[in-house]
């Protein structure tokens, strides 16, 4: 990867309205943002609400090759949201689009505005999972191999979704 491009990574998540549709959109949406390619996505997973009521999530991770820093990235991933109808009533409240930015590059982060790497990645498996299947060798900073990771993970339901078409992403 050249200078000033880096890896970033990408949760998706969506569990109101038509949520497999939003999703693919989306994923078409961050890959033509400037001077980003969509390298990779996972297979869709299905999760139950974190802390919250409401219907179950779909959840993917998206990998980028981005020149966007982190911060200009979030405000990309937020207005994606909103052109969504996502908004935020209440924390964990159900939503149309959720995007969060998990990691960019090996960068850590500690600002008002965002976390790097996101601050609840190593616990939830509804991202864990779906990162794991794009990198298996995968280390978050500050929190060791995602393996482990995941494996503390066990008792949070998170099943791949079968018969729903993720098209695959082209070379």
């Amino acid at each position: 990867m050249s200078s000033g491009r880096a890896l970033a990574y990408i949760g998706l998540g969506a569990n109101l309205g038509d949520a497999h549709g939003t999703l693919m959109r989306a994923l078409a949406e961050l890959g033509s943002l400037p001077g980003t390619r969509l390298r990779r996505r996972s297979r869709l997973y299905r999760s139950a609400p974190v802390q919250a009521d409401g219907p179950d999530f779909l959840n993917g991770v998206a990998e980028l090759d981005t020149g966007l820093t982190a911060m200009a990235l979030l405000d990309h991933l937020q207005a994606i949201e909103r052109a969504h109808g996502r908004e935020r009533p209440w924390p964990n409240a159900p939503r149309t689009l959720d995007l969060d930015l998990l990691m960019h590059g090996d960068s850590t982060l500690n600002d008002a505005r965002l976390v790097l790497p996101h601050p609840r990645l190593h616990l939830r498996a509804f991202v864990l999972a779906p990162l794991s299947e794009l990198r298996a060798d995968l280390v978050v900073p500050g929190h060791g191999p995602i393996a482990a990771l995941l494996a503390a993970c066990t008792a949070q339901r998170c099943d791949p979704v079968t018969g729903v078409d993720v098209p695959p992403v082209a070379p």
